[in-house]
């Protein structure tokens, strides 16, 4: 579990594919790295394979590289990483599970006072789950949700977290991966099941 509060801005040193699997070699500069370890990267919740110095490795499965943006990953790119919350950690953001809902393309990018608003495109069947003033996660990262419509939602950042993720760097048009916040889903999906056992 996490938090969506990013530890570290890494880099993609090399993309290996096999069959339908990635094997992603990370560099980072976080305090400790540990075989079995649990980091989001960019948001998805991957497991260190192999550690040496200020590098990592993680494996992916094909249901991953289908959900996230994951094959869109080239040699050099940065991306969001967060370790595993540990039980002594502060709570900063919203419980983030790291286990992408799908994605959605930035549409637009504004300027507003000291804020950059950002508008993302995402599927209708997801729209249940976002709720205004409620919290979601983009590429790792915890943010309030402004405004939701039918077909895409707002958020803003300010200039540290412009600075210091990767969400501050992003074009027009890229994809990033979106986690929906678990108790709105819950909460959603019981509802519907209700519903259903209604009529």
């Amino acid at each position: 579990m996490f938090t969506g509060i990013v530890k570290d801005i890494g880099r993609v040193i090399a993309i290996k594919e096999s069959k339908d699997n990635f094997i992603l070699t990370i560099e980072h500069h976080l305090d400790s790295v540990h075989l079995g370890d649990s980091i989001s990267i960019d948001g998805i919740c991957l497991t260190v394979t192999n550690r040496e110095a200020q590098q990592f490795q993680v494996e992916v499965m094909p249901e991953t590289v289908k959900r996230t943006n994951i094959a869109d990953f080239t040699p050099d790119e940065k991306v969001n990483l967060e370790p595993a919350l540990k039980p002594a950690d502060e709570m900063g953001g919203h419980f983030v599970l790291g286990h992408v809902d799908t994605t959605g393309k930035l549409i637009q990018k504004e300027i507003a006072g000291n804020s950059t608003l950002l508008t993302f495109s995402i599927a209708p069947e997801y729209i249940p789950d976002l709720v205004e003033k409620g919290s979601i996660a983009i590429n790792g990262v915890s943010l309030t949700l402004i405004k939701v419509t039918e077909h895409d939602f707002q958020v803003g950042i300010i200039p540290y977290t412009s600075k210091e993720t990767v969400l501050g760097a992003l074009s027009i048009g890229q994809t990033v991966n979106l986690e929906t916040d678990i108790l709105g889903k819950y909460i959603n999906q019981a509802f519907q099941r209700g519903y259903q056992n209604d009529n």
